[in-house]
């Protein structure tokens, strides 16, 4: 437990340095020479590597893209990997969303959770191994990276020009230890309309949604309407009927139904509410006329409708390790010539893309709907009985007394981009999850608790 004393005493030293980078607002913005992600981001890693040369470290920072501190000797390493970037921080802040005020034993900042204050955390860890002077057969790195939000872009150029870890974590998702994350698709379905508009309701243009992996909480479309009170008494009943939020208005010749939704993160669709099928649903009851876009709109009422695991579609795979896919609708352009739907389908862990793909593209087979933009993100699966596994649980238990269960996720981390690494914390079991929300904040014990468990499991992992 002498790794723990060593931290105990750096408390405040911790709260500090974490302060310092959440000060730093580290939002991507043009790149500039050295900058490839801009200026915060530039700052906030020159920040990290400031710290890490006070604190006695060797420190590497490679072309802005990426930076290290390094300690020990040993042609191996074991690495923990952070990220220095954030999502904006939005509205809706008690305290400065980059003051990194401490009220009530909590400090709020955008990146106090993911990931500025865990990895600033993992990097006092590492000064306890040093100070401590524990023998060690691998050398160690504190890795900060600096776009996991926006693609991890950064990783492919630390992957070209260093060898990979031979085991690591990142410590960027949750407790106790994630060993399998499911496969990852971001594709639009495409259809052109040939069969132009007749009859007595036409779609002039349907738009929702933000993200592929973002349930969508808004939609909206413009229907051009023989009997516009028809219309809208419709919306108004089925609004009722069904519990959904659906208003109208009239402009000029058009009636806008808007849709509100609940928004939700696109890998735990069931947690929002679609806004856009939402919509769609309305618009299956409505007498559209013999055309393309009725027929588009009973297609995907038909094969998707509220569903959010892919049922009707034909799709809906399972497994024991990470249970149902995941089917979400993210964003929808639609208009007289044509409409384009962006999906964002996650596969479990123990499947494989073409256990999905095949029976989708069957069910769109002779539609006229194509696959466009497709982009993929193979599943991570650790056995339970790896020694990267076997190292993390046996650290957790000591650390915390709980169980160190395996979970599966349907979200994506570094360990994806990075050879041989797990996401390991920084949220508890049970604790209030503010990761891209107003007010993220951690508390000062977790963020103590992070560096205790993360300098045992470099140790554990790097001995």
């Amino acid at each position: 437990m002498e790794l723990n004393k060593l931290i105990d005493a750096m408390k405040e030293d911790i709260i500090k340095s974490t302060q310092e980078i959440i000060r730093i607002k580290s939002i991507e913005s043009e790149p500039k020479p050295g900058m490839p992600f801009g200026e915060g981001v530039a700052k906030s890693l020159e920040c990290a590597l400031n710290t890490a040369k006070e604190l006695g470290f060797h420190t590497v920072n490679l072309d802005g893209y990426v930076g290290y501190a390094e300690y020990g000797q040993g042609e191996d390493y074991v690495v923990a990997l952070g990220h220095l970037d954030v999502v904006p921080e939005g509205d809706g802040w008690i305290h400065p969303p980059y003051g990194a005020e401490i009220h009530d034993g909590k400090m709020y900042g955008r990146g106090t959770t993911d990931d500025k204050g865990p990895i600033i955390a993992t990097l006092y860890g590492l000064k306890a191994i040093k100070d401590a002077n524990l023998a060690l057969s691998k050398r160690i790195r504190v890795l900060f990276g600096t776009n996991e939000e926006t693609g991890s872009k950064e990783l492919e150029h630390y992957l070209e020009r260093e060898k990979a870890p031979v085991a690591g974590f990142t410590p960027d998702a949750d407790y106790p230890i994630i060993n399998g994350e499911k496969g990852i698709t971001i594709f639009n379905i495409v259809k052109d309309f040939n069969i132009k508009n007749e009859g007595e309701n036409l779609i002039k243009y349907i738009k929702g949604g933000q993200a592929a992996n973002m349930v969508p909480d808004y939609c909206e479309a413009g229907i051009v309407a023989k009997d516009a009170q028809n219309v809208i008494k419709a919306v108004e009943a089925f609004a009722k009927e069904m519990d959904y939020k659906l208003s109208t208005e009239v402009k000029e010749n058009m009636v806008i139904i808007k849709s509100i939704g609940e928004s939700a993160h696109g890998s735990t669709p069931e947690l929002g509410k679609n806004g856009i099928m939402q919509l769609f649903a309305f618009l299956g009851t409505l007498e559209l006329g013999s055309n393309d876009a009725s027929g588009f709109v009973e297609f995907l009422n038909k094969n998707i409708g509220m569903e959010v695991h892919g049922e009707s579609f034909g799709v809906c795979l399972e497994d024991k390790d990470s249970g149902k896919m995941s089917f979400n609708v993210g964003v929808i352009s639609m208009d007289e010539n044509s409409a384009t739907v962006t999906l964002n389908l996650r596969y479990p862990v123990t499947n494989k893309l073409e256990d999905m793909m095949n029976p989708f593209n069957n069910r769109i087979e002779g539609t006229g709907i194509r696959v466009e933009k497709f982009v993929h993100q193979e599943p991570l699966y650790f056995s339970p009985d790896s020694p990267i596994i076997k190292a993390l649980q046996k650290v957790y238990t000591e650390q915390t007394g709980e169980e160190a269960k395996l979970v599966s996720i349907g979200g994506g981390t570094y360990a994806k981009e990075m050879p041989n690494t797990v996401a390991f914390g920084p949220m508890f079991p049970g604790e209030v999850d503010t990761i891209h929300k107003p007010n993220e904040y951690i508390t000062i014990d977790n963020l103590i608790k992070n560096a205790k468990i993360y300098a045992h499991a470099l140790y554990e992992l790097a001995k």
